[in-house]
């Protein structure tokens, strides 16, 4: 039963590792989840079955690790033994090499006959290599290995299915180099290109030039996107398993009752508004820093979210319940005014901070609890639960209380995403209308009381977070005894302002979440509009060319410094010299979408002479533009864009100085009055405004 069956799905637990043709291994939720990929796989397994000489003999599975390769060649086998009539009796003699006996390894590749067990019988050799990080035996490196097989693989009729990460892609490559293996070279070369994401990848199913192979980039496809055959998108799917009710205990009889954080966040995402507000936070996450969700992270992110790390008091496994039960009987030695321990006073932070909206934005000021202790200290609180219970858990936040495996990408979701940092102009649909965020900053700013209040009025908070804030209204109130504050005023206001801020940003996470009320969160949806409109058939893509057009150019003109490189300052203007020709166009670029997964960026087109040169339209870039559009200075743009633009200004610089066929007519400004142009097949100088 869940929340404690959702712990193996953490990818440093059982659901981390799938080992093929083990349905006990690696499988979270015991479900295929469906990608664009296993529908095209499928396809070509029944076309191999039924003969079909147009389909590609070799399939190429890339990505790196937890991208569910491992999956899609266990899909791909059962769907051809289904469409050879084999019964199971293919997957059954491809199962006996994966499972060998005690002592025995599983070897690198696996050819099996499949056309022997098919109805009727036929000629079908079916090689395998589930890992081509494999490496073999003697000198044979595992990018030589990939070579070999993918030349005997072209010279048989075979089929061959291999997963392999790009790494050992480009090992094979460069070994073919160093060999002189001319037609392999050309070969990896092909497959490289087609699997990466430039903006001139040719087609990679089938590849092209090669129409017996087909590769496929399993690293660049969205998991939470809706697929291709308008099914749901596969985190959508996983998320869907992991809150079935069925797999759930009843209301009412987990341990920790209505205090349990996990089942609690259970019942939120299972509101429609919620999930999909959490799925598009995850999509929002991968446009704005290009990284891609991969299903060994989300079954570790839905595990953390809905069921903690597992592990209770010095790492020891415990069930999730069991814990907050713990929490709650600690909790109660607190209210019953006991001295303050680390265990007791946290218990309830950690009620709260359990909840799927605090553990998803889970970091907190690190610095602020040693100076937060010694404030306390000064004004005589060491007995005061609450007090030092803030304490301890803004300490505890420093050492790592989230999975390794998910990490470093929750800090960056934090870092783009925390509703704590939102515009307090953003509104999210409360009970009894739209409320903006800033009407919870106002009454917090002023005291605890108010602001919970208003939140509970707008029905906006937790069982857990109505009892925490309740505590530090009461310890808020505290500080504003004068008796108190009257010993030390200045600490007194530190730690006022702490526990505002605190309760404040609490809440504000906690609504936010429920409502994706995300810091930019206007932009981010513009941009998924964009990337989704990546042919550039529509009006945004289009407006956003015209705007990094004058960018990129001085009104009408496009100018050239002459006398500094790419990162030099510019000299003075008198000793300056500039080539100035007419203003470069800037467009949105023609993509190719066949035999090629649904683009994951945009690029557009810059007018070079008679060619045009690709510049990436990264988040960052549609946000500067947007940005500008607001009334920011271009002067005020992120250092990550200014370098973007000026490395792109200096490649259309160094190819337009070494045009000899310019078209236009350039104009060299030497100085601040001098012009140099040429004229019926000479060059001339002048003076602005008059010929000399």
């Amino acid at each position: 039963m869940y929340p404690a069956g959702l712990l193996d799905w953490a990818g440093h637990r059982g659901g981390g590792v799938r080992r093929l043709f083990d349905p006990g291994s690696g499988r979270p939720g015991e479900a295929v989840f469906e990608t664009n990929l296993l529908g095209r796989l499928r396809d070509w397994a029944r076309r191999v079955a039924a003969s079909d000489e147009d389909a590609p003999r070799v399939l190429l599975l890339v990505g790196g690790p937890g991208n569910g390769k491992t999956e899609a060649v266990e899909a791909t086998i059962e769907e051809l033994d289904r469409a050879l009539n084999c019964h199971g009796a293919l997957v059954a003699e491809l199962a006996k090499f994966y499972h060998p006996p005690e002592g025995e390894a599983v070897p690198r590749l696996v050819a099996v006959n499949a056309g022997a067990a098919s109805e009727p019988p036929r000629d079908l050799r079916i090689e395998v290599v589930q890992d081509a990080t494999v490496g073999g035996q003697g000198n044979h490196s595992p990018a030589m290995l990939l070579v070999e097989e993918l030349r005997a693989a072209l010279q048989s009729p075979r089929a061959y299915v291999c997963c392999v990460n790009r790494g050992v892609l480009d090992d094979a490559l460069i070994h073919s180099i160093d060999v002189g293996l001319s037609t392999s070279q050309d070969l990896l070369e092909a497959v490289v290109r087609a699997v990466s994401l430039a903006p001139d990848a040719p087609s990679c199913w089938p590849l092209e030039g090669y129409p017996m192979i087909a590769a496929w980039p399993m690293d660049a496809e969205s998991l939470v996107e809706p697929t291709e055959n308008h099914d749901d998108a596969p985190a959508a799917a996983v998320l869907s398993r992991a809150l079935d009710p069925a797999r759930w205990r009843e209301a009412g009889a987990c341990k920790a009752g209505s205090s349990c954080p996990f089942c609690g966040s259970r019942k939120v995402l299972a509101g429609r508004r919620e999930s999909d507000s959490f799925l598009r936070m995850l999509r929002w996450f991968e446009l704005g820093t290009s990284k891609r969700w991969t299903f060994r992270d989300i079954f570790s992110l839905t595990s953390y979210l809905l069921a903690g790390t597992g592990t209770g008091h010095r790492g020891a496994a415990i069930d999730p319940c069991e814990w907050a039960a713990g929490l709650v009987e600690a909790d109660k030695q607190a209210q019953l005014g006991g001295r303050p321990r680390r265990d007791t006073s946290t218990a309830l932070f950690w009620l709260v901070a359990a909840q799927y909206q605090h553990a998803l934005f889970h970091r907190w000021d690190r610095g602020l609890a040693s100076s937060l202790l010694q404030d306390i200290r000064d004004l005589g609180l060491q007995e005061d639960n609450t007090a030092m219970g803030l304490h301890y858990f803004l300490q505890s936040r420093i050492a790592g209380h989230v999975p390794a495996t998910i990490a470093a990408s929750l800090d960056a979701f934090v870092e783009l995403l925390d509703p704590a940092m939102s515009s307090p102009d953003a509104e999210v649909a409360l009970w009894g209308g739209p409320v903006r965020l800033g009407e919870f900053d106002a009454r917090f700013s002023r005291s605890v009381r108010e602001g919970l209040e208003y939140a509970i009025g707008c029905r906006a908070l937790s069982h857990n977070e109505r009892m925490l804030l309740e505590r530090l209204s009461v310890l808020d109130e505290l500080l504003a005894v004068p008796r108190l504050r009257l010993k030390r005023p200045a600490a007194a206001n530190r730690i006022q302002r702490a526990v505002r801020d605190f309760a404040c940003r609490m809440t504000r996470r906690s609504v936010g979440a429920r409502h994706a009320a995300v810091p930019n969160a206007g932009t981010l949806d513009a941009f998924k509009r964009v990337v989704a409109d990546a042919d550039g058939q529509g009006h945004d893509l289009r407006e956003i060319a015209n705007q990094i057009e004058d960018l990129l150019n001085d009104e009408h003109n496009f100018n050239v410094s002459l006398t500094t490189t790419f990162g030099q300052p510019l000299p003075p203007s008198r000793r300056r010299a500039t080539l100035v020709v007419s203003r470069r166009r800037v467009f949105p670029r023609d993509v190719a979408h066949s035999g090629r997964p649904r683009p994951s960026i945009c690029f557009l087109d810059v007018e070079v002479g008679s060619t045009l040169q690709p510049i990436a339209l990264t988040y960052d870039l549609f946000k500067a533009v947007s940005d500008l559009d607001h009334g920011l200075s271009p002067a005020s743009l992120p250092r990550s864009v200014l370098a973007l633009l000026d490395t792109t200004r200096a490649r259309i610089a160094g190819s337009i100085v070494r045009d000899r066929d310019v078209r236009e007519r350039p104009t060299i400004i030497l100085g601040e009055t001098v012009t140099v142009e040429r004229y019926r097949g000479r060059f001339e100088a002048g003076k602005r405004g008059g010929r000399r």
